[in-house]
């Protein structure tokens, strides 16, 4: 299949500014010319050797944590940075839904900028003006077509640029971030225009955040990742390694926060008789994990210490939500429970057999108390944990359920 887009050997740095500020007077301005001659620009690399392949007709889905240098990527495809080494190679027009509106002078209508930033991007006049209406007619700005762009809004410039882009015709459609503008009605437009390009052979880039649009719609995604590429292949292999490095990095936070030993006032309290001294959360390989998917097992282990010791004992758990919403907290001795003597140390192991929570963060709460509820060691929303999930539901829990359907004409369909 012909290729649409080649790069080969890609690398781009930019220089960093090193904090100068202007000069105020002509013997600083002197002064710091010749330091800035003397001393090399430090430059940090933003892509490293990217090699990349796009055929004709395919959807290709760049995905990475910001700053991975997925926008630079995409400038250097549409021409808008060069790159400091390799080359860039592309076949067919272009056209980049990128800082829509961004080329659109102040002081020209809606329509003469129409008329301007469609000729930059590879069309005649008489095509221009062949296509006018159209372009008009889809961006939907009403009356304001005619008055100056200072006027308009953020959304307006941007509802201009996306239909003055694909009204171009472009062979290559690079798309940053930007299907989401405009009203629903505007937005679902935009998606349906795109769906037509894809299916009239169009090749298209696409930088998102959202897996599941990527999933959608493309053909072949890479993930970037500090500006290397880290993974590239089919939509579902490529996006599971990335949620899976995000994961492993979240849980890596939250498992260095619980190690910390001192507690922000209000957050633990009691009199430390027996002191919780650990608090350890493992899956059910045993792995220490802070980010489970919805429905895993999760195992809480917390060490204790007694520092004097009590008749009796009772050890609790709670779960909440990020905002504070209790989700469910029981204890050993409702639960009837059976604690045993605790000897100066030891350890409680609770397994919670289901996690079964809609997408999230939580906090998971540990106590131990008195039977009469004084406290010897609350710890309170110290051990966070985040639960993942596609499934697309909102709320806290997925509550089992069924449909049933009974036409008046037909017998009833579950």
């Amino acid at each position: 299949m012909p290729v649409a887009i080649e790069l080969v050997d890609i690398s781009k740095r930019f220089r960093l500014q090193g904090g100068h500020s202007q000069p105020t007077t002509l013997k600083s301005a002197v002064v710091d010319f010749f330091l800035r001659r003397a001393a090399s620009p430090e430059r940090f690399a933003v892509l490293q050797d990217i090699d990349l392949l796009v055929e004709q007709g395919r959807t290709l889905g760049i995905i990475g944590r910001n700053g991975s240098g997925k926008s630079t990527l995409l400038k250097l495809i549409a021409g808008i940075y060069r790159p400091d080494a390799g080359r860039v190679v592309t076949h067919g027009r272009i056209a980049a839904l990128i800082e829509l509106g961004a080329g659109f002078h102040p002081e020209l209508s809606g329509r003469e900028n129409i008329i301007i930033n469609a000729m930059m991007l590879g069309l005649s006049r008489r095509e221009v003006l062949a296509r006018v209406d159209k372009i008009i007619d889809f961006a939907d700005l009403g009356g304001f077509i005619d008055e100056p762009t200072r006027v308009y809004s953020s959304g307006m410039y941007m509802r201009l640029g996306f239909s003055v882009a694909i009204h171009v015709d472009p062979d290559i459609l690079l798309i940053d971030e930007v299907l989401a503008i405009g009203d629903e009605s505007f937005a679902k437009k935009c998606t349906d225009r795109i769906s037509e390009f894809r299916r009239r052979g169009k090749t298209i880039v696409l930088v998102t955040h959202d897996t599941g649009l990527v999933q959608r719609w493309c053909d072949d995604v890479i993930w970037l990742d500090g500006g290397i590429v880290r993974a590239s292949g089919s939509p579902k292999k490529v996006i599971d390694l990335y949620h899976q490095a995000i994961a492993e990095q979240e849980s890596d936070v939250l498992a260095q926060s619980y190690r910390t030993t001192e507690a922000e006032a209000g957050q633990r309290w009691g009199n430390r008789q027996v002191e919780i001294v650990r608090v350890r959360l493992t899956d059910r390989d045993g792995q220490e994990r802070y980010v489970y998917e919805s429905g895993e097992s999760m195992t809480a282990t917390f060490a204790y210490r007694v520092a004097k010791p009590v008749s009796e004992s009772v050890f609790s758990f709670a779960i909440l939500r990020a905002d504070g919403l209790w989700i469910y907290s029981t204890n050993t001795a409702l639960r009837q429970v059976i604690v045993p003597a605790l000897g100066a140390t030891g350890e409680v192991t609770l397994t919670v057999e289901r996690l079964d929570l809609l997408v999230g963060s939580y906090f998971f709460d540990v106590a131990v108390h008195a039977p009469d509820g004084a406290p010897y060691d609350y710890h309170s929303r110290l051990y966070g944990f985040t639960i993942r999930s596609d499934s697309g539901e909102i709320g806290v829990a997925p509550l089992p359920h069924r449909w049933r359907f009974q036409p008046a004409d037909e017998g009833s369909v579950d």
